[in-house]
């Protein structure tokens, strides 16, 4: 039996390795082992995905959140390289862009171990955020890169992939998997009553809530289109409705506690409207054919800008309230099967069973 350690640590990956590691499961002569950092500690952003979504509870939780990148990064590497050393696998499989993606591939890179990337090739351009060292980094210590668009492949041609030891696959995006899988399984939120229509929003990024200005901004934007246009629906990351208290602002908007992962597809298929700084949330919102309107400079996912689907506004006021005017209500298609049409946790699978 062949064995795999997966690691995770943050909403978008549970989503993610809800269906791949039912793939790992279904393919014959694969095992797991999960490793949760606890990245995400609060039960509604962590909890909530394995209960709702049927990943096989952790093996291991690490429970390291709440101190600073470099902090919580150490930390987690000594502790997943502690289970590496006791579970010995052939391959260590990371998702993602986050501290947890980066210590998973440094520890496993270390111990000789090799990793599969999921997500790879991506880039925002943008060396300010995080996750763009953290992606990058995983990137060039990975064995094997599982790429999701014709975007990031040409990516990592451009960084000179062609020439290092180091297979690169274009396989799709498994969100889509994750997407279209729940999509029958979605969940009224406990007490939500709006109709449809609605201005569904999340931000949570550093570069808008560590950013007084980008903060005021928005806030402002968010609370003049719940006045003028339509209802803003706002489930609120823990961390940002601290920075807003912080910061004395105020929202004038519908907020609701974080939702689990089949409540916010329930959202996406009565929304009018996306508005978001999630990589996430934006190919959310065009699996469930609704227009995105994206408060950052820059995106990883540029085909669907490319495509009309998603609109970049920053985090200028008069720019997202112009934007949410002209795009709510319009709906979008995959004309062009942008993201492997729902295959790509098998393929995932079939490709790690044949590499080890």
């Amino acid at each position: 039996m062949k064995k795999i350690v997966t690691i995770v640590g943050a909403r978008p990956q549970f989503i993610k390795a809800s269906v791949v590691s039912k793939a790992i499961q279904e393919t014959d002569g694969l095992t797991e082992v999960l490793i949760h950092t606890g990245q995400h500690f609060d039960a509604n952003m962590s909890d909530v995905f394995f209960e709702q979504l049927g990943i096989p509870r952790p093996d291991y939780q690490l429970n390291i959140n709440s101190v600073n990148h470099g902090d919580m990064t150490g930390r987690m590497l000594i502790e997943i390289e502690k289970v590496l050393l006791k579970e010995q696998p052939d391959w260590v499989l990371v998702y993602g862009d986050t501290n947890s993606t980066l210590a998973g591939a440094l520890a496993a890179a270390k111990l000789h171990i090799p990793v599969a990337h999921v997500e790879a090739g991506l880039r925002s351009f943008n060396m300010q955020m995080p996750e763009e060292i953290n992606r990058i980094l995983t990137d060039q210590i990975s064995s094997v890169l599982f790429c999701p668009t014709d975007s990031a492949m040409a990516n990592l041609k451009r960084e000179g992939f062609d020439d290092k030891p180091i297979q690169v696959l274009q396989v799709g995006d498994v969100m889509q998997d994750s997407a279209e899988f729940f999509a029958q399984k979605a969940t009224q939120p406990q007490g939500f009553e709006l109709d449809d229509g609605f201005i569904l929003t999340t931000f949570h990024r550093a570069e808008n809530t560590d950013n007084p200005e980008r903060l005021a901004a928005i806030i402002t934007a968010l609370n003049h289109l719940h006045t003028n246009l339509a209802p803003v629906v706002l489930p609120l990351h823990p961390r940002t409705r601290k920075v807003i208290a912080a910061q004395g602002l105020k929202l004038d908007v519908h907020l609701i506690d974080p939702v689990g992962y089949l409540e916010m597809i329930w959202l996406l298929q009565r929304t009018g409207l996306v508005l978001t700084d999630s990589g996430g949330v934006q190919k959310e919102a065009f699996f469930m054919g609704k227009a995105c309107v994206t408060m950052r400079d820059q995106t990883e996912w540029i085909e669907l800008v490319e495509v009309g689907a998603n609109e970049l506004v920053g985090a200028d006021t008069n720019n997202i309230i112009e934007a949410a005017m002209h795009n709510l209500g319009r709906t979008v298609k995959d004309e062009s099967r942008l993201y492997g049409g729902g295959k790509t946790s098998k393929e995932i699978a079939k490709r790690l069973n044949s590499l080890i």
